[in-house]
């Protein structure tokens, strides 16, 4: 796919009909509403976000705004807690304010002309299923198999949240049928094991989903958009395969009751994710969405790691699809259909597929957030004013956080120069962007150089920052950003010659014999990254990591595909240990739970991944003997590293003060 070049769209912005619905382009922004806020809470606050943030994309041009996802109504006996990925006690669509909440969505996006459609959702294989069967690899818990009479309840359960969502005012609805929903289970040979009408052959199988379907148009008619979600594979055994998946389309065709199909890969346990990571090509499976869509009559969706209308617009010009769904290109750059329709791509905020939207909740339980548009989640509050008073500003260091904030900043009306001491900007993340699945770190310093300079950044590349030379300059505000140099960890030998750190692995400033030892000390991505990219070029690798897990810090819709890389690349693991002495021949551990000792041997190197400290020296220094009067601020891994979303929103709050 191609990354930042203009493209001539001949295919992405030409109308299509979905149902009853006339739609000027054919992109569909995917769910992701639940992660914006609670539109379901007791308070009105993430209603009010994520009416905000959908209104300002469908102000740019987003014309099918599929971003909800609503649970069903659970049917559980008394005390049973339901667990699993979106499983619940309570659905959202018999809430008492469940009405409100989507009609002024609704209205929002047709007072924009967007259309407005939801997911029904009841996800997690756990605790129903049409057998008692496990339904993950990771997830070994046994569902409850569902009698005639529970089944029954759920097919009317779904007409009526249909029916529901119709008087809410929404022009449509999906049927969540793939990742570890009821519906997917239901129709997959290993996981259905009935032997009575619900299961054994397709058409048994698929009789739910089909009861589901009458049920539904039954209850809202045909001047209704009906789709169903569904997966272009099953990756487990024994799952159905791609012509499994085309023979489901099909017969859900056959029916006669739906408006169009979309397709995906994936599940909730990452094997592989549904929502892949940078670690895929764009679109990597639109090729077998292709395959369906020419097996099939009906209009066809894919989602799939599009993040740029140039992957979108190769999708439908390759005959893969008819729509193209997007949802983190959306969360990067609200304009994203306005800037490319315009012929702005170039300016068009890139995804760096890091996952951070969607790990920030389900692994930190931090607020919505995007590593590189901070702004994301805060549409309500408006953007960031221009200034009354334009200050002059220096900003020390050009990585993710001096960068944001000289672009925030000189939006503003601010005067703003930007020193970097390295001959180019993007600092950490230009390292990062080394590895193979980081190009789109890259791609990301590319476009705020491209910013900086439109709002008149003054960049000065090789400018290393010193008190004197920061008072002489005389600012008005001083902010340091000079980011982390390596933590060198305590360890006896680590300091052997065959030792070596994780940055200088990425830049090649050390060299590392065939077979590496990795010892990780950092909880999120260097580890894998750095023994990814060594596994990449041929090295044996060995990662030491005192987690049960590696990397406990990166999500489940990451850290499968990582694993899944170095585990084909022959990596091994030793878990819950920590490397207590480094020898030549021979690396010596303990495990963190009993302090039994191990070791490691037949390694040529040792590369220590052990994050960063803060590279504070000149902020504390501002702070002591003074900056020429001007205020003074620290933000980034200068302040405390951490990843690239904590940077870029420290300077987002900080350019919201000067």
């Amino acid at each position: 796919m191609q990354a930042r070049s203009e493209t001539r769209f001949e295919h992405l912005f030409t109308p299509v009909r979905i149902g009853r619905m006339e739609l000027p382009n054919r992109i569909m922004a995917t769910p992701h509403a639940s992660l914006i806020g609670d539109l379901w809470g007791p308070d009105e606050d993430g209603a009010d976000r994520n009416i905000a943030y959908w209104a300002e994309r469908a102000r740019a041009g987003l014309a099918w705004m599929g971003g909800i996802s609503a649970a069903l109504e659970n049917n559980l006996v008394p005390g049973f807690e339901p667990t699993g990925v979106g499983a619940r006690v309570n659905g959202v669509f018999r809430l008492p304010f469940f009405h409100d909440r989507m009609s002024r969505l609704s209205e929002a996006m047709h007072a924009e002309g967007a259309r407005a459609t939801a997911q029904i959702i009841m996800q997690g294989g756990m605790p129903h299923g049409p057998s008692p069967a496990v339904t993950a690899y990771v997830a070994n818990q046994v569902s409850h198999g569902l009698d005639r009479g529970e089944i029954a309840w759920f097919v009317e359960e779904y007409a009526r949240s249909a029916g529901l969502a119709r008087r809410a005012g929404l022009d449509g609805v999906e049927l969540h049928a793939n990742h570890d929903d009821l519906i997917e289970w239901f129709m997959s040979p290993v996981s259905n094991r009935r032997e009575d009408e619900y299961g054994g052959d397709l058409t048994g199988r698929l009789r739910f989903v089909t009861e589901i379907i009458g049920a539904i148009r039954a209850e809202v008619g045909r001047d209704f958009t009906l789709g169903v979600r569904m997966n272009l594979y099953q990756a487990l055994a024994g799952g159905y395969d791609a012509a499994g998946a085309v023979e489901i389309a099909k017969a859900l065709e056959a029916t006669g009751g739906i408006d169009y199909l979309s397709v995906v890969v994936g599940d909730n346990w990452g094997a592989p994710s549904y929502i892949q990571p940078h670690h895929y090509p764009q679109a990597h499976w639109a090729d077998l969405a292709g395959r369906l869509r020419r097996a099939v009559g009906l209009p066809v969706v894919y989602t799939g790691r599009i993040t740029t209308a140039q992957a979108g617009e190769e999708v439908l010009a390759g005959g893969c699809a008819d729509v193209v769904g997007m949802a983190r290109a959306f969360i990067a750059d609200a304009e994203v259909v306005a800037k490319a329709r315009s012929g702005r791509t170039r300016e068009v905020r890139p995804c760096i597929g890091c996952n951070e939207c969607i790990h920030r909740r389900l692994v930190d339980g931090l607020g919505f957030a995007c590593s590189v548009n901070p702004h994301a989640g805060r549409e309500v509050d408006g953007p960031l004013p221009r200034t009354e008073r334009p200050k002059k500003v220096l900003v020390v260091g050009g990585g993710p956080a001096g960068m944001e904030l000289s672009g925030l900043l000189a939006e503003r009306g601010h005067a703003v120069t930007l020193w970097e001491r390295g001959p180019a900007l993007g600092g950490q993340m230009l390292v990062a962007g080394l590895a193979r699945e980081n190009a789109a770190y890259r791609d990301f310093v590319a476009w705020q150089e491209g910013r900086l300079q439109r709002a008149g950044v003054a960049v000065e590349l090789g400018r290393e920052a010193t008190q004197r030379g920061v008072a002489e300059f005389g600012a008005d505000v001083v902010a340091v950003a000079t980011g982390s140099v390596p933590r060198a960890p305590e360890i006896p030998g680590a300091r052997l010659p065959f030792v070596v750190e994780a940055r200088d692995v990425l830049t090649g400033a050390a060299r590392v014999g065939r077979r590496a030892v990795v010892v990780a000390m950092e909880d999120h991505m260097q580890p894998l990254t750095v023994a990814g990219f060594l596994a990449d070029r041929g090295h044996r690798v060995h990662l030491i990591h005192p987690t049960p897990g590696p990397a406990p810090l990166v999500g489940k819709y990451t850290i499968g595909s990582a694993l899944g890389a170095l585990s084909t690349a022959g990596a091994e693991f030793t878990p819950m240990s920590r490397v207590v002495g480094i020898e030549p021949g021979r690396v010596r551990t303990r495990n963190v739970y009993s302090d039994v000792e191990g070791e490691v041997t037949g390694f040529d190197s040792v590369v220590i991944a052990a994050g960063g400290v803060a590279d504070d020296g000149l902020h504390r220094e501002l702070k002591s003997t003074g900056a020429g009067g001007a205020d003074v601020h620290v933000l980034g891994d200068a302040y405390a590293p951490r990843r690239i979303t904590f940077a870029t929103r420290q300077a987002h709050a900080l350019a919201a003060l000067v």
